[in-house]
This record gives structure tokens, C-alpha cells and sequence, in this order.
């Protein structure tokens, strides 16, 4: 064979896959503590042409790997983590490399953290690493002694990695890097290194303009062609968009793992609930079939949100324990006070009060098709003097509510609410102010759509609620966080953020269960 053409090293390839099979050991579920025997497929598809695919070097006259980098996304829960962190052991200590650096890097150090904890785990269970290497777990560091090499977690400051010498890089979750910048410092440190490695490993993202998805088109280019860049190694699981999502036989392709280590009965629970929900559809779609779907999607559908509809008789409620969520939102269009009643069985009772300048009423009158004059007949909008919202007659409204209920706290979006919250907190309202992003919103938006779902979300049908639920359109984050994006919806959505908001307080309050004399 000429020495211009890629070779393939048998011995390489069973070196590497002994490294796995006779010195790391699995860290996690029914396998933990056990040999890392590797699947057929993580033998043959990923660590054999990774590490066994070779080309001559005629600068140093060696042969060396081939593959610089390596593009690795499937679906989530199919090993990627133990994969990487054997893969970061083995550049460390097992691939002759003296003075080797490894580091791992991500979008924050708490992501890049994940792959070190497993690595740290693996050293642990392993009689051979744990007499060899030394683990710093303040600076997130592995140490070999014996070649002067180490592994370490980075922060993803590029400006501050410019300067480093890598033999090898584990970047995990691309999807959720914001930009290329880390990237390319990371990769552009590698020419000094006669045979380095970057690998990447992710699931398919949500944003088709970020940074990941230039990456992962211009890997699909490279699997169909491999002459494009001969040194990036490229696996792709990504089950066809034209696929049908149900059908159980198709979704082994993005899910290799799945009847070994990943459960299929997992994948049935979501995708009868994804069936049924357009937002965990797309959940589905990204985490588990690895489909790129967009950031933003239609939420409850209106028939799912009619059937949880129920009898809300507001005299029954008075008296009765309730948290409340305020949304200003614009002081010249709706702003929205939703009450939210926790029941002993689960379930929860909710209600709003809308309020609109008066000047603005004709214009929602012609975004709502004539319906908007006809909620404040029926008294489902408060409508204000003049062309700002009147915010007398939100704390006249929250007092009268005060008297009627069992208020024990208002949750309020700090934006605008400066002399308002000031106001409420003379008249003696327990307030707590609340974050609009995804740290925030996430569970208890969550938990609004399992209400529903489960028809233990009483609303009442109230109108203007109705008409907010189809407008409303999810943001969904790298990491499956969800939020109500207002920017995208199709009108005001500001009823739903505030019931959000007040069932976040509801089931922050819900008093813990007790059994056998222990909290569970």
C-alpha cells in the first residue's frame, strides 16, 4: 500500500478496545463497577476506525491516526459520556504521548464537570488507574505522574484558553455552545501535537442558525463525502425527517443503546405523551429520534386545553389558600393577575383578572376578531382610564382578592413592578419576585402542561385565557428547558405566565408527604 494512503492498524484498534475492555470499568445502573465490555457498535462504528484508521507522516516518517477530530451525535442516554471519558483516559495515559494535555470543555464547567465526574469515577473502580493516576478534584483535574500528563475541566472563557497545548479535547453537549469561539481557540491549539484529537459529542439541537448546526451540516457533508476533510471522523445518528416518529422499528438508528442499556419501554412513555402534546413532540424528536426541530413550537393544542376546562365557581373559592402571579408585561396592553388554588388531592383551581387601558381596547377588539369588547361585558377584563394601564386599580383589585382569599404570596416579574411592588408591600401582600428565564420558568411551566394533560388543571374556560393558550409558542434550550417565548407568540400570552407563575408558588408550598415516619 502506498504510504500517501490511509492504512488501518488492527493493532491500534484492539489496543484502544483493550483499554476499554480490560482497564475502565462502567460507573453507572446495572452495570456499574463491571468491565467496559463495548457494544458492537461502539467497537466497530466508533473506537476501532477512530483509533485504528492511520496515515503516514512524512515530516516525522511515522505513522500516525488519521482522524483529528471526531463528530459523534446520537440520541441522549446512549453512553456518550462513559464513551468520552474513556476516550479522555486513553489520551491521557494509554497513547504514547508524553506531557499530554486533555482537556474538557463545554459551555460552563458545570457541563464540561459531567464527563470529568465520570472519568474521576472510572479511576476510581479501576485498580490499575487508581494506583497511577491522581485526581484533584478542586481544579478538576487528573494527573499521570509517569508521562507528565493531565486531564482538566475548562471554563468556556476562550480568550483565556489560547494559550493551551491540547494532545486531546472532550467537548461535550455542542448544541448548547453559544458561539465558535471556544471552539476554535481549542482547535487551533492542536498543531503541535503529531497526533491530537478533538471529539464532540452532542445531540441534535433546536436553533438551525447556531454554531452546532453549521457543524453538524458541514459533518453530513463529510459522511457523504469523506474527501472533503479525510481528518474528521464523522458518526451521525439521525433518524430521517421523514420518518414516521411512532414507529418503534425506526428508532434504533438514532438510538443504538436501546434494549442494552437505554430501556425501550422509556421511549414509549414519551412518544405516547409526545402523541399527544406538540412541545414534548419536539422534545421527542430532538433528545431521542436526534432530529434538528426548530426552538419554537405551538404548545397545548385548544381541544387538550377545553377538556381540562372543569366547574371553577369563584364563590367557592373564598376562603379558600392561594398564590398569586402578576404580569404587568406593557402598560399599554393586558396585564394579567392569576390566582391558583392547590387541592388536597393534586389538583388546582385557577383564575385571572385582566386589565387594558381603554384606548387600547379597540385595537384588541381587531386582533381578537370583535371578542375583546364582549369579555369586558361579561366582566373577564377590567378595562382603565385612558391610554396606560391605571396601576390603582391592579392593587385595588389584588386588596379586594386579599379579603376574599387566603393569599399567602404574589410572585411578580421584577420588570416595571418598581413602585408597584413598593405599593403592595405597604398594603401588607407577601410578594416574591420572579425570573423570566429558563432557571425559572422551566419546572412549572412543565408542570402546567402535565396538569392539563392530566385534566387536573380547572380553569373555568375562561376566554381570555383560551385565546392566550393558542397563541402561545415554547422556547426550548439545549439542555430541554422550556418557556413561554413572548417574542414568538402570536399575540399576548401574558395569562399563562402568570398562572405559571402562581402555580410555581402553589407547589413550592405543597406541604411534604410523610411515610413510615420519613419524608418522601
Amino acid at each position: 500500500m502506498k504510504r500517501t494512503q490511509p492504512a488501518f492498524s488492527l493493532e491500534r484498534a484492539d489496543r484502544a478496545q483493550q483499554f476499554f475492555e480490560r482497564v475502565l470499568r462502567h460507573t453507572k445502573g446495572r452495570y456499574a463497577g463491571s468491565l467496559f465490555g463495548l457494544t458492537g457498535w461502539q467497537r466497530d462504528e466508533i473506537i476501532h476506525p477512530l483509533f485504528g484508521t492511520v496515515a503516514f507522516d512524512p515530516q516525522i516518517d511515522e505513522w500516525v491516526r488519521l482522524y483529528r477530530l471526531a463528530w459523534i451525535e446520537l440520541g441522549r442516554k446512549n453512553g456518550k459520556s462513559e464513551l468520552m471519558a474513556g476516550i479522555g483516559l486513553l489520551l491521557l495515559c494509554a497513547d504514547d504521548e508524553l506531557g499530554a494535555e486533555v482537556y474538557g470543555a463545554a459551555k460552563d464547567r458545570e457541563q464540561a464537570g459531567h464527563v470529568f465526574r465520570v472519568a474521576r469515577r472510572m479511576v476510581e473502580l479501576s485498580p490499575l488507574l487508581s494506583k497511577r493516576l491522581r485526581v484533584i478534584e478542586s481544579t478538576k483535574t487528573i494527573i499521570d505522574p509517569k508521562t507528565d500528563s493531565f486531564y482538566r475541566v475548562i471554563s468556556a472563557d476562550a480568550s483565556g484558553n489560547l494559550g493551551q497545548n491540547p494532545h486531546g479535547i472532550l467537548f461535550d453537549e455542542v448544541i448548547a455552545q453559544p458561539s465558535r469561539e471556544l471552539w476554535d481557540a481549542l482547535k487551533t491549539g492542536m498543531g503541535a501535537r503529531t497526533q491530537p484529537l478533538m471529539v464532540a459529542a452532542t445531540t441534535a439541537g433546536n436553533d438551525p442558525a447556531g454554531f452546532a448546526a453549521s457543524e453538524h451540516a458541514y459533518c453530513a457533508r463529510v459522511a457523504a463525502n469523506p474527501k472533503i476533510d479525510p481528518a474528521r471522523f464523522v458518526y451521525l445518528r439521525n433518524t430521517p425527517a421523514d420518518a414516521d416518529p411512532w414507529d418503534e422499528k425506526g428508532w434504533a438508528f438514532a438510538n443504538p443503546a436501546l434494549g442494552d442499556f437505554l430501556s425501550i419501554q422509556t421511549l414509549r412513555d414519551e412518544a405516547r405523551e409526545a402523541k399527544a402534546n406538540p412541545a414534548a413532540e419536539n422534545t421527542f424528536r430532538q433528545f431521542r429520534l436526534n432530529q434538528w426541530v426548530q426552538q419554537h413550537t405551538r404548545w397545548i393544542p385548544l381541544p387538550t386545553w377545553d377538556a381540562s376546562a372543569g366547574l371553577v365557581v369563584e364563590t367557592t373559592l373564598w376562603g379558600r389558600r392561594c398564590f398569586g402571579g402578576l404580569d404587568l408585561a406593557s402598560s399599554v396592553d393586558i396585564a394579567a393577575l392569576a390566582w391558583d388554588f392547590p387541592g388536597d388531592d393534586g389538583s388546582h383551581d385557577a383564575i385571572w383578572r385582566f386589565f387594558i387601558p381603554e384606548d387600547r381596547l379597540a385595537d384588541l377588539d381587531r386582533r381578537t376578531g370583535g371578542q375583546a369588547s364582549g369579555w369586558v361585558r361579561d366582566g373577564f377584563i377590567k378595562v382603565t382610564p385612558g391610554n396606560v394601564i391605571d396601576y390603582k386599580a391592579v392593587i385595588g383589585q389584588i386588596d379586594l382578592d386579599a379579603q376574599a382569599f387566603d393569599v399567602v404570596e404574589l410572585a411578580y416579574d421584577r420588570w416595571g413592578m418598581t413602585q408597584l411592588s413598593q405599593d403592595l408591600i405597604d398594603a401588607g401582600m407577601t410578594i416574591v419576585p420572579f425570573g423570566q428565564g429558563f432557571a425559572s420558568m422551566s419546572a412549572p411551566t412543565k408542570e402546567f402542561e402535565r396538569l392539563v394533560l392530566d385534566k387536573r388543571y380547572r380553569h373555568g374556560g375562561n376566554p381570555v385565557m383560551r385565546w392566550m393558550i393558542d397563541n402561545v409558542m415554547l422556547r426550548t434550550d439545549p439542555a430541554g428547558n422550556i418557556k413561554v417565548d413572548k417574542a414568538k407568540s402570536g399575540d399576548k400570552v401574558d395569562g399563562v405566565v402568570a398562572g405559571v407563575m402562581g402555580l410555581d408558588r402553589a407547589t413550592r408550598h405543597e406541604p411534604k408527604k410523610v411515610r413510615s415516619g420519613r419524608v418522601w
